[in-house]
């Protein structure tokens, strides 16, 4: 059974001309889209302090989102975190990060992700040194421990700077070492000299973003093939930022994506 889901950043557009929050965005995946899953992005119900730091809410207001997640019947297949990343170049700041990350996993567990996105590290880092790495390694065995014990998974996406390397994924991937640690896997979002990119991570992939691009491409199947070859049985989210109609955008991706599966069943 194909299950899809639309990434919330999808409508970031949408929620900063004011015309969408977090409940709109609930309203418009299961009852204009008719999904029974939704992936979940903390910017849209998160501010910042003057430093950029990402602040939550009060914890009342994360819990009046998990009843509506639930007054509809939702899935939260995914949360992905921004403002959380492990390394940093400022030494400060990444403390911050540390304790900011676990106020979001405790908010992740309130909305009841099943899978958390947790990024290495920001745009500005593009390699990490053994040091860096080993910090990574256990940070995420920490984060695996705990999600372990609330039923998720927590791990990165091949989201900017270091982690468009999938080798680098895969070896971390490795190092931690934990059944609760699962890579959120944005197709084809690899530097160019990594094509086979999505097939290195594969055994490691707990949920999925997929974009216009990717779709329009046409070898979106390779990618396809190789997570069901490696088990892959999660959502199949969308996650297109359009410039604008994003809501028949959205619609025209979720209908190709659709279209693609069908066709490959096909074959």
């Amino acid at each position: 059974m194909l299950k899809l889901s639309i990434g919330a950043f999808s409508f970031f557009n949408t929620m900063r001309a004011g015309k969408m929050d977090i409940f709109g965005y609930l309203e418009s995946v299961k009852y204009r889209y008719r999904l029974d899953a939704v992936d979940l992005w903390n910017g849209f119900f998160a501010g910042q302090d003057d430093s950029g730091l990402v602040i939550l809410p009060e914890e009342e207001e994360i819990r009046k989102i998990r009843e509506a997640i639930d007054e509809k019947g939702l899935t939260v297949a995914n949360i992905a975190l921004d403002g959380v990343h492990l390394i940093d170049q400022d030494p400060d700041l990444r403390e911050r990060l540390y304790q900011n990350a676990l106020l979001h996993l405790r908010a992740s567990e309130i909305l009841g992700a099943k899978t958390v996105r947790i990024d290495i590290c920001n745009n500005r880092t593009e390699e990490i040194t053994e040091q860096e790495f080993d910090y990574i390694v256990n940070r995420y065995r920490e984060y695996c421990d705990r999600a372990a014990e609330h039923g998720y998974t927590v791990g990165p996406e091949n989201h900017m700077g270091a982690a468009l390397n999938p080798h680098l994924l895969k070896r971390i991937a490795e190092a931690v070492d934990r059944p609760n640690f699962g890579i959120l896997l944005h197709l084809k979002r690899w530097k160019p000299e990594f094509a086979d990119g999505d097939a290195i991570v594969a055994p490691w992939v707990v949920h999925t973003h997929i974009d216009a691009k990717t779709v329009a491409s046409g070898d979106i199947e390779v990618s396809i093939r190789a997570l069901e070859q490696a088990g892959y049985d999660g959502h199949w989210a969308v996650e297109y930022n359009a410039k604008e109609n994003q809501y028949a955008e959205i619609e025209w991706l979720l209908s190709s994506i659709r279209r693609k599966f069908y066709q490959m069943a096909e074959a």
